[in-house]
């Protein structure tokens, strides 16, 4: 995508990626009662923003992902696209960046999916490999 750069995020744009993941978590109707009875589940800890890449369409913060590495693999922990910017290969771009980046550690990508998700996922290159039992219910455990 033309005028779209992935970069990592820094400290001093921890409130603007948070307000991103709300407004991105809230625009599906899917678990929006959930979300706003526990907004704990709309924040990016701190110590996050280390493992944060941000994608910037233009200049302008479009969306982000985190990517948790651990000693066998690294999960997207969160994906985020501004939602007036959905479909456009952000996410995509995003996920393959990840990707990239995981497998320079050695590692492979997994994440743990909300079934509606299912198919985003599959078309980015994600199999899955089980179920997972998450705050919201069911969940896909998927890896690419």
């Amino acid at each position: 995508m033309e005028g779209l750069r992935i970069r990592p995020a820094v400290p001093e744009e921890l409130r603007e990626l948070e307000e991103l993941q709300r407004r991105a978590s809230l625009a599906l109707e899917e678990h929006r009662e959930e979300l706003e009875a526990y907004p704990d589940a709309i924040e990016l800890p701190a110590e996050h923003i280390g493992q944060t890449m941000v994608a910037e369409l233009d200049g302008r913060v479009a969306g982000f992902a985190v990517v948790l590495a651990e000693s066998d693999n690294a999960e997207l922990d969160g994906l985020f696209v501004e939602p007036e910017l959905w479909r456009q290969g952000i996410g995509a771009a995003l996920i393959d960046e990840a990707t990239r980046d995981a497998r320079r550690q050695g590692l492979s990508l997994t994440v743990v999916a909300n079934p509606s998700a299912r198919g985003f996922y599959e078309r980015c290159g994600f199999t899955v490999e089980g179920l997972a039992e998450t705050r919201f219910g069911p969940a896909l455990r998927m890896s690419r």
